[in-house]
């Protein structure tokens, strides 16, 4: 099969187009032809040396894909050979074919094109546990979401706002605004011209945000402790500014606040039950129309260096997508 391979760490120019093997059917696994796989920053961080998870060489990075059930292993029961789906599977989604692990793989409706589903698994898997099962984010509450046009932070601002809340979302540019409105935000400010904390302040009468999801870190979470609310929880999902924050715990203390670690791909591995659960519920939202996945850009597997260009750019908005297959 056609595979792109990453050798050695490095920089997107790394990754190269090789025939590897067909990976083989294990027990508990479910083998995929790939339509298209979801890029997510991780990957990026993957091939250059800089995540938890180093795969040993070589190897083809993806974390999420969708495609076709070719073949299932050993007891097996959720999905069938034919079944269309997606899937979480941490690696090796930038080829022709993947195995999946069956509790990360999952149905989806015949509405989902492939290319939303394929972007779906992990972003969407995260903000759901993030808001719901973390944030404990209740209809009425002011919900503020840091890089809200991004591939996750726009999912938040979609599914917050299917959940009953306020949202306020944070981009670095006028051109982000108006996909974020579009998402569901009811205000958007653009932190390069203005104060987070003291506009959020003033869209909340002082009382500041109820939930805050903050998949950047740095200077965004250091104006999230000045502008959340009593009982506030702030929801650390990443840090893609680069610079992991530390927390003054006296503003904790005052604020009477909880700082909530999020780490969706442990949760799902504890708790396989309710983590289908969770995508059961946002795969019937998807099913009536009551979100609808965006993907901002389309790349050819071959071209996947230049889709890791594009996503580190940060000038998409929403999911970046390699297609594997038409």
């Amino acid at each position: 099969m056609k595979a792109l391979v990453c050798k050695e760490f490095g920089d997107p120019d790394i990754l190269v187009m090789e025939d590897v093997p067909e990976p083989e059917i294990k027990k508990g696994m479910v083998k995929i032809a790939v339509h298209s796989v979801g890029l997510n920053f991780p990957d990026t961080l993957m091939i250059a040396g800089k995540y938890q998870v180093k795969p040993p060489f070589p190897f083809s990075p993806g974390m999420e894909s969708s495609g076709i059930v070719t073949e299932v292993g050993e007891g097996v029961t959720k999905v069938a050979v034919g079944d269309r789906v997606m899937a979480n599977h941490g690696v090796g989604g930038f080829a022709e074919y993947v195995l999946a692990p069956e509790n990360g793989t999952y149905k989806i409706p015949d509405n989902m094109p492939f290319d939303e589903a394929a972007g779906f698994p992990v972003t969407y898997g995260t903000t759901y546990h993030a808001l719901v099962d973390r944030g404990d984010l209740k209809p009425g509450e002011v919900l503020l979401v840091h890089g809200a046009a991004g591939g996750v932070g726009l999912n938040a601002v979609e599914l917050g706002k299917a959940l009953g809340a306020t949202v306020i979302g944070t981009v670095g540019s006028d051109e982000k605004m108006d996909i974020v409105k579009q998402y569901g935000a009811e205000h958007v400010i653009n932190y390069s011209t203005e104060s987070i904390r003291d506009r959020v302040k003033e869209l909340t009468d002082g009382k500041g945000a109820d939930v805050i999801y903050d998949p950047v870190g740095g200077d965004a979470f250091d104006q999230s402790m000045r502008c959340i609310n009593w009982n506030g929880r702030l929801l650390v999902i990443g840090f893609a500014s680069g610079r992991i924050a530390e927390l003054k715990t006296n503003l904790a203390l005052l604020k009477g606040c909880s700082v909530v670690g999020v780490f969706w791909g442990e949760f799902a591995r504890r708790y396989p039950e309710q983590n289908r659960a969770n995508f059961q519920a946002m795969l019937d939202m998807v099913e009536s129309g009551k979100i609808k996945p965006h993907v901002s850009t389309h790349f050819p597997l071959e071209k996947g260096a230049d889709a890791m260009k594009a996503l580190l750019s940060r000038k998409t908005t929403g999911k970046v997508i390699i297609t594997v297959k038409d």
